[in-house]
């Protein structure tokens, strides 16, 4: 999953939200260096990823770029689960409802910007100054997100196709999401519970 969701799945928990946005950006023993809350949400962010790319239905999306993206498919369907997630109204009634929420996520990892990895610390100030997390509600914003996923990945092919086809396949691409999604929901919120009681050391 991409920034939202893993915002999404923190549950409105400061210290598992700013664990769960950075968890990309540290390497090996480095999440001991953190506070044990934010070890959490360190943990969350890898449990999901690997809920997320190991399920069926992640793998029946992943078909529809896989020919022209191989190993890409995976990063352009975190990309496109975000957009559903930004436009389902079973978690975000209204436009309203998702502004709010992604103004609250930058205020929680502001609070705790003195902690962040230096490329995460690098990438926010852009995050929150185009408000990444509410963009992904629109076409335009995933075309973004796709040709920023081809400048940080550059053997990546030219991201034009891959827009293409989510638009060509929005449709089934939506209906993976809609199916997959409530299991991930259960599940984070269930290893949420498990990964608070998993000693991962470091300072209170």
């Amino acid at each position: 999953m991409n920034y939202l969701a893993h915002a999404y799945l923190s549950f409105d928990i400061p210290d598992i939200a700013v664990g769960n946005l950075i968890s990309d950006f540290v390497k090996g023993k480095k999440k001991l260096d953190y506070p044990v809350t934010i070890g959490h949400g360190i943990a969350l962010h890898r449990s999901i990823d690997t809920f997320t790319d190991t399920h069926p239905i992640t793998s029946e999306a992943k078909s529809y770029f896989r020919a022209d993206y191989g190993l890409y498919a995976g990063p352009l369907i975190d990309v496109v689960y975000d957009h559903f997630l930004a436009n389902d109204p079973a978690q975000f009634p209204d436009p309203a409802s998702l502004e709010a929420f992604t103004g609250r996520t930058y205020e929680q990892l502001a609070s705790r910007q003195d902690l962040f990895p230096d490329r995460f610390a690098r990438l926010f100030p852009y995050m929150r100054s185009q408000n990444w997390l509410y963009h992904y509600r629109s076409r335009e914003g995933i075309y973004n997100s796709f040709h920023g996923l081809a400048r940080r990945a550059t053997h990546m092919p030219d991201p034009k196709k891959a827009f293409q086809l989510f638009e060509t396949q929005y449709e089934s691409l939506k209906d993976c999401y809609s199916r997959f999604f409530p299991s991930l929901k259960d599940f984070a919120f269930s290893q949420l519970t498990a990964v608070s009681t998993i000693p991962l050391g470091g300072k209170n």
